[in-house]
């Protein structure tokens, strides 16, 4: 634990930062403190949360099917940890239950890709998976706090760009995973979804249609790796 608490901190002042961002984007939504921690706590995805955010603008409430249109962009954009969760099985499935469901549930992006990394150096205590992703979930509850509590101060929070974080972030995500050319078909695709998605469909429809654009042209041109 204290192996991954430790690796993880140069990627908890991003994450203490993105979730500032998160929390100002939730109150000039309109959408309480209290609210927004809760949101914190139980969604846990930047992605998905801002997009949800977007939905519940000017403090209107969705109901009905667009509540249920929001719950099921979670859902979409939340479906990789499906496959971020299978990948930890050989490290997580033979612990007990109280150990390795607290560990999933503060399993993010960062701590999964610092985790994956660690393991192929070497590393093979599970300890390290629930260290690394405590220490940044704190601070994404931090982030939230202290952003929505400093709405009052910032008039116009728009004007500081904040909500680009999501775009840096994920930028700094595919240049770690990027393997070489055999990706750039996926990102291509993902990248045109996700322009025609801006132009042509609802706001924040372009993360979920590049997610599934990426994912479409991923499972079709995947190849075995050769037997050694």
């Amino acid at each position: 634990m204290r192996r991954g608490v430790l690796a993880s901190q140069p990627l908890a002042v991003g994450v203490l930062v993105y979730g500032m961002a998160f929390g100002l984007l939730a109150r000039e939504a309109q959408i309480s403190l209290s609210e927004a921690l809760l949101m914190s706590g139980l969604v846990y995805s930047g992605s998905a949360q801002l997009v949800a955010v977007s939905a519940m603008s000017n403090g209107q409430i969705p109901t009905g099917a667009a509540a249920m249109a929001i719950v099921g962009t979670i859902l979409l954009l939340n479906a990789r940890y499906l496959l971020y969760g299978a990948a930890l099985r050989p490290w997580l499935g033979g612990l007990p239950a109280w150990q390795a469901y607290p560990t999933l549930g503060v399993l993010g992006d960062g701590n999964w890709m610092l985790s994956m990394k660690a393991q192929s150096e070497g590393e093979n205590d599970a300890g390290f998976v629930f260290g690394s992703g405590f220490a940044m979930f704190i601070p994404w509850l931090g982030g939230t706090w202290i952003g929505s509590a400093a709405r009052a101060l910032i008039k116009n929070p728009g004007l500081l760009a904040l909500d680009f974080l999501l775009v840096a972030f994920s930028v700094a995500m595919c240049v770690g995973m990027f393997k070489g050319r055999s990706d750039l078909k996926i990102v291509v695709s993902a990248a045109i979804a996700a322009v025609l998605a801006d132009r042509f469909l609802i706001p924040g429809s372009a993360i979920l249609c590049a997610g599934l654009a990426g994912a479409v042209v991923s499972w079709f041109t995947f190849q075995e790796p050769e037997a050694r």
